[in-house]
């Protein structure tokens, strides 16, 4: 059974490399999305047998020698690689589909679908490494895809800036995932994950260099401003992107090598503190946010941060069951904010929208569902995960303010998840008036209500992987608090929303900060880059101007001129030559008769 599942893995893996042989012959490589589709298939054989019959973790391995160390590529088929790759390929399928609806055909729609595959088959790989090499193959190669993908659209003049943006930040990542390469090679000689983990290592220096790595790339605070400005991609790459793939490759990682950071509990306060904080200030940015595309991308980041909150509180698989329901909604509600936005002719303002209900009632259906799956409601996927991760909180003894913040993120998920329904869906149209809606197209509507009903029965699937009952029985008031967070931001936004959906909040200066990202983009974008620009241009004037140029060049030019005025009597007057020639004359008479008396 063991062997049945790890081949199936490999033949998974195969299946999608097929797409990318050239033609040969008769051999016509099959199309992307079916590849796609039946690589999702094929998966569900090894999970199966891993979930269900508790099959124990297994891996092959190709061994090779280097000098200074022996490593191997290995895949690994464990549990939570068997529960997240299906999922994965899942919505990749959906977005594949999507994206042949999307984007227009061109001689490069092709190369696009086949850039989305390599971007999935590095986080294939990423999630299937069993050593870090496999693992920072894969990390490299979601990074440089994304890359390449935001910046799809060239003729934009802000799709190479976010672009270069999201490398900066993942760059920055890098540098903890690099320390930690480096330590386990040069300390313990092995990059295997496994030996890695049964180390029991409590070097600090590997437990930082995997929360740098992983505040990189899942956009935690301090380095989450790559993820809104990714919007500037397709939109399909924005949903595979912001799902299962870039975006939640950090927190797989840490929960892949969680025994590493329980070298010391002020680690995972950090990582509780990070993730809370995370949470509330994305939510809090996404309250005043009109782009819907944007609001969505904060979610991600919110969601992000509770997924962190998840590793900080000792309890990786709840961030795993987290992250698997998040790739369902989250990738639909992009889809449907895709599918909507084309119809509208690029229009991505909700105060533009309205009434979408009834244009498109299969897209706001699906909107809505996943809206509120991503609020908490209750039944729906997204309420089992972060109800198990509230509860946990509850149950423990850890950090009381970033319980408090986590309850706050979760009120504002709901409110700002609602003012988008709200400003979509309904009330008058509010858009051009010649723009056409329509929802004929497979393309359009099956890749949409197809993640839908998954969102609607995975939650209650996947809460009897991971039981997430605490210890400790809660009282039914503590339990209800997480569904009176729901109900109390709801609420508020009912109450708080203007009927008449006219852009009076602007007029506010809480509205104007956070719609600014709390200035944190203008302080540390511009302002930051305008100093130091500043900065540099004065102290090279001082060394350039002042010591280089008045000490060196200048300073010799001057003296040769001053000692040249002063020795030369080349002055080219005729009256100047004769008075010299005079006293030189008188001079001498003087002398030679003096000479010649004594």
């Amino acid at each position: 059974m063991m062997m049945t599942a790890l081949t199936m893995q490999l033949v998974t893996i195969l299946i999608m490399v097929t797409p990318l042989f050239p033609k040969l012959g008769k051999y016509t490589p099959i199309p992307v999305k079916t590849a796609v589709k039946t690589a999702f298939i094929t998966s569900l054989i090894p999970s199966t047998l891993v979930l269900k019959h508790q099959v124990q973790p297994v891996s092959v391995s190709l061994p090779i020698s280097t000098k200074l160390m022996d490593m191997s590529l290995t895949i690994t088929l464990n549990c939570l690689s068997a529960l997240f790759l299906p999922i994965v390929l899942f919505v990749a399928w959906s977005i594949m589909e999507f994206a042949t609806w999307y984007i227009s055909p061109t001689p490069l729609t092709n190369t696009f679908t086949k850039a989305l595959l390599i971007f999935l088959l590095a986080m294939v790989t990423l999630i299937c490494a069993g050593n870090l090499f496999q693992l920072f193959i894969g990390w490299e190669g979601v990074g440089i895809m994304s890359f390449i993908l935001i910046n799809w659209w060239t003729s934009r003049t802000t799709t190479s800036s976010a672009a270069l943006q999201a490398m900066i930040y993942n760059r920055i990542g890098d540098i903890g995932l690099i320390l930690t390469m480096a330590i386990l090679a040069m300390n313990y000689s092995t990059w295997n994950l496994d030996q890695a983990v049964a180390q029991q290592t409590k070097d600090m220096l590997i437990a930082l260099g995997l929360t740098l790595a992983a505040t990189g790339k899942s956009a935690q605070f301090f380095m989450h401003m790559w993820l809104p400005t990714a919007m500037e991609g397709p939109t399909p790459v924005s949903a595979l992107l912001h799902s299962s793939t870039m975006v939640v490759a950090g927190i797989y990682m840490l929960a892949q090598l969680h025994p590493l950071l329980n070298t010391s509990k002020h680690l995972l306060t950090l990582c509780l503190c990070l993730g809370a904080t995370t949470s509330l200030f994305a939510a809090s940015c996404a309250l005043a946010q009109n782009d819907i595309k944007k609001i969505i991308a904060f979610s991600t980041s919110s969601q992000l941060g509770l997924m962190m909150t998840a590793i900080g509180i000792n309890s990786p698989q709840l961030a795993i069951f987290h992250m698997a329901t998040h790739a369902t909604f989250k990738a639909t509600l992009f889809l449907s904010a895709g599918s909507i936005i084309h119809c509208m002719q690029n229009e991505q303002d909700i105060r533009k929208m309205g009434n979408t209900s009834t244009t498109m009632p299969i897209t706001t259906t699906c909107l809505t569902i996943n809206s509120l799956a991503l609020a908490g409601m209750p039944f729906l996927s997204g309420f089992y995960s972060k109800d198990a991760i509230l509860e946990t909180m509850i149950n423990s003894n850890l950090n009381s303010l970033a319980l408090l913040m986590t309850l706050a993120a979760t009120t504002m998920t709901s409110a700002y998840t609602l003012r988008m329904l709200i400003y979509t869906t309904t009330n008058t149209p509010r858009h051009k008036p010649s723009m056409s809606f329509h929802e004929t197209t497979t393309s359009q509507i099956s890749p949409i209500l197809r993640p839908t009903l998954l969102t609607i029965i995975l939650g209650l699937l996947l809460s009897t992987t991971f039981p997430a009952h605490p210890t400790t029985p809660l009282p039914m008031a503590l339990k209800l608090i997480p569904v009176l967070a729901i109900i109390i931001g709801t609420t508020l936004t009912l109450d708080l929303t203007d009927k008449s959906l006219t852009p009076t909040p602007q007029k506010h200066t809480s509205y104007k900060i956070w719609n600014q990202l709390a200035l944190y983009g203008i302080t540390l974008h511009r302002l930051a880059s305008l100093t130091t620009l500043k900065l540099s241009r004065t102290s090279t004037q001082l060394i350039d101007l002042i010591w280089l140029e008045k000490t060196g060049p200048k300073f010799m030019y001057s003296t040769n001129i001053n000692i040249s005025k002063l020795t030369s009597t080349q002055t080219g007057l005729l009256k100047n030559y004769l008075i010299i020639f005079m006293i030189f004359i008188t001079t001498l008479f003087c002398t030679y008769h003096l000479a010649k008396n004594y």
